[in-house]
C-alpha cells in the first residue's frame, strides 16, 4: 500500500474531524498509463467502522488487468453521516474528472462502482449529482454525474421490510426521519437522466436481500435507463471477485464487456 499514491479530494476537507479516527478522505491511485476508461470503487462495510479492502484494492487491480485505469475511494463513514458519505462520493467524481487531461482517460468515461453499503453510496451518485457549482474552487465547477454505475450487492433500499439496517442506522443515526431514508432508497431517486447501470447479487445473500438489487433494476426500467442485471442463484454476501465459485465469478468479466459496451459507443 506504501506505493500506491493517495489523492486528498480537498485541499482542506470540510467537515474533517480528526477526534473521529478516520483519514481525511482520499483515492488511492490504480491508473494505467493508455487507459481511455476509469472506475471508481467504493468497497463496502455498512457504512460501520471499516472498508473492506478485498473490495477496493483486489477490484481496482483486476481492472488494471482488462486495461482500465481505477481509483479506490476511502471515503467517510462511521461517526460521519448523511450527507457526508455522498459529498466525497461526489467529490471524488468531480475531481477523477478533473483530473482526466493529466492522467489520460476520457472525461466522459468515469464509472463508478460500489459494494454493498458501497454500493448504495454509488448509487447515491448515480441519482444525487449535479452539472457543476459555483460555491467552491475549481474542481466544484466540474459534473459530478458518473458516466456509469456499478451495483455489487447493493444496499439500495434504507429504513424498511428489504433493507440492510447496520447501513441504515450507520448512514442515518438511530433516530433516523424516515422521510430521510425515503428520499435515500435510490430506487425513489431514479430518473431519465441517470446514468446506465450493471448490477449483480445473490439471490441466496441473507445480509442485503437481493429485493435491493430488483427494486434498482425495476426502478432504472421504468425510467429507461439501460442497464444490466444478474442474480446468481447461489453465493453469500461479500463475495467480491468471487474467486473461490466458478459460477459466480463470471461477473466481473460481464461487468468489463458492459463498461466496454457502453463506453465504447461514443
Amino acid at each position: 500500500m506504501s506505493d500506491i499514491r493517495e489523492i486528498k479530494l480537498w485541499d482542506v476537507t470540510p467537515d474533517f474531524d480528526p477526534e473521529k479516527g478516520l483519514r481525511e478522505p482520499c483515492l488511492l491511485d490504480y491508473t494505467v498509463k493508455g487507459a481511455d476508461k476509469c472506475v471508481i470503487v467504493l468497497p463496502g462495510g455498512g457504512y460501520s467502522n471499516r472498508c473492506d479492502d478485498y473490495e477496493g484494492t483486489e477490484i481496482a487491480e483486476e481492472f488494471n488487468r482488462y486495461g482500465i485505469s481505477a481509483f479506490v475511494l476511502c471515503y467517510r463513514y462511521g461517526k460521519y453521516k448523511h450527507p457526508i458519505p455522498l459529498e466525497d462520493a461526489n467529490r471524488a467524481v468531480r475531481l477523477v474528472r478533473y483530473m482526466a487531461g493529466d492522467y489520460g482517460y476520457a472525461p466522459d468515461k468515469i464509472a463508478i462502482m460500489g459494494f454493498s453499503a458501497g454500493g448504495h453510496l454509488a448509487a447515491t451518485a448515480v441519482t444525487y449529482w449535479d452539472s457543476g457549482r459555483n460555491d467552491g474552487d475549481d474542481v466544484d465547477k466540474v459534473s459530478s454525474r458518473p458516466d456509469l454505475g456499478l451495483l455489487c450487492y447493493p444496499v439500495i433500499t434504507l429504513g424498511n421490510e428489504y433493507t440492510h439496517w447496520g447501513s441504515t442506522y450507520n448512514l442515518l443515526g438511530n433516530d433516523f426521519d424516515p422521510e430521510t431514508a425515503k428520499m435515500l432508497s435510490c430506487e425513489n431517486a431514479v430518473t431519465e437522466d441517470t446514468p446506465p447501470c450493471f448490477i449483480w447479487a445473490t439471490a441466496a445473500d441473507n445480509i442485503v436481500p437481493v429485493k435491493n438489487s430488483l427494486l434498482m433494476a425495476e426502478a432504472l426500467s421504468e425510467k429507461k435507463v439501460p442497464f444490466e442485471l444478474h442474480i446468481y442463484p447461489y453465493g453469500r454476501h461479500g463475495m467480491a471477485l468471487a474467486n473461490d465459485d466458478p459460477h459466480v465469478e463470471t461477473w466481473f468479466g460481464l461487468c468489463v464487456r458492459f463498461v466496454k459496451l457502453c463506453f465504447d459507443k461514443h
